[in-house]
C-alpha cells in the first residue's frame, strides 16, 4: 500500500519561515512591480501603492507557509524564491 507524506505539524518553524522570509520577499515583490509596473520607478502615487501591497502579499505568503509538509522544506522553497527575487530586482534596476 502507497503512503502519502504527512504535513508535519512544526508550525513554529513554518510561522518564522513563513512571517520571515515572507517579509523580505512580499518586500522583493513590491520593488519589482516599482521598477516594472505601469509608469516606471517614478510613476505618481507608486510609492503609496507599493507600501500598501505588501501587507496582503505577505500575510499570503505567511498562510501558505503552512501547506508545505515541513518546516524545512518552507524555508528551502521561501530562500529560494526570495534569492530568484533579488535576482530579479537587480537585473531590473540595472
Amino acid at each position: 500500500m502507497h503512503t502519502k507524506n504527512k504535513i508535519q505539524p512544526d508550525w513554529w518553524s513554518k510561522s518564522l519561515s513563513g512571517a520571515i522570509l515572507g517579509l523580505t520577499l512580499a518586500t522583493l515583490l513590491s520593488g519589482i512591480f516599482a521598477w516594472v509596473g505601469y509608469g516606471g520607478i517614478d510613476a505618481p502615487s507608486k510609492a503609496q501603492f507599493n507600501m500598501w501591497i505588501i501587507p496582503p502579499i505577505w500575510l499570503l505568503i505567511l498562510s501558505f507557509s503552512y501547506l508545505f509538509q515541513s518546516g524545512k522544506t518552507a524555508f528551502f522553497w521561501l530562500f529560494t524564491s526570495n534569492a530568484v527575487a533579488l535576482l530579479i530586482l537587480t537585473w531590473v534596476k540595472h
